[in-house]
């Protein structure tokens, strides 16, 4: 594996959109060999727990896009098992803004082949390995992420 930035990368210039001018967005769905658990990360934005994900960028395959958001977010090295599919956005309206658009997810399953104690984004978000049910409760408010667990083989 090539070595990796501390470096998050920010801002929209190199973003992807959809025919429709969706954002799109790639993400894993992050579990341990087991398949027992999936690992959630805090959010940022708001309190809660949310799945890696994040934009897919022009210089980059979506699974390449996926990978870097693990790596970035949740400090994981992960191998892609699964094609989960799409995943369009359902927020209302009044939740979407400028900076955050409509968009389209992109998710995988992922086994988690390496969990590292520095991350670009450790001083702001925290990780937890979460069991089905634990999961989705704390996915609850998002729609799409819960939908993109449900997608997944881990164990119920």
């Amino acid at each position: 594996m090539a070595s990796r930035s501390m470096e998050s990368r920010t801002g929209r210039n190199n973003q992807r959109y959809g025919d429709g001018g969706e954002r799109l967005v790639a993400g894993v769905v992050p579990v341990n060999a087991a398949k027992t658990h999936v690992l959630l990360i805090q959010s940022t934005r708001r309190s809660g727990w949310v799945l890696p994900k994040g934009g897919w960028e022009l210089d980059e395959s979506c699974t390449e896009a996926a990978q870097r958001e693990a790596w970035e977010e949740a400090g994981i090295a992960c191998n892609i098992d699964y094609d989960l599919g799409q995943i369009i956005e359902t927020r209302a309206p009044k939740q979407m803004s400028k900076e955050a658009p409509k968009a389209l997810y992109q998710f995988y399953q992922a086994t988690v082949t390496t969990e590292h104690a520095e991350w670009p984004e450790k001083h702001k978000r925290n990780r937890q390995w979460a069991t089905y049910s634990e999961a989705e409760k704390a996915l609850n408010a998002r729609p799409e992420l819960l939908e993109a667990l449900k997608r997944s083989t881990l164990k119920r």
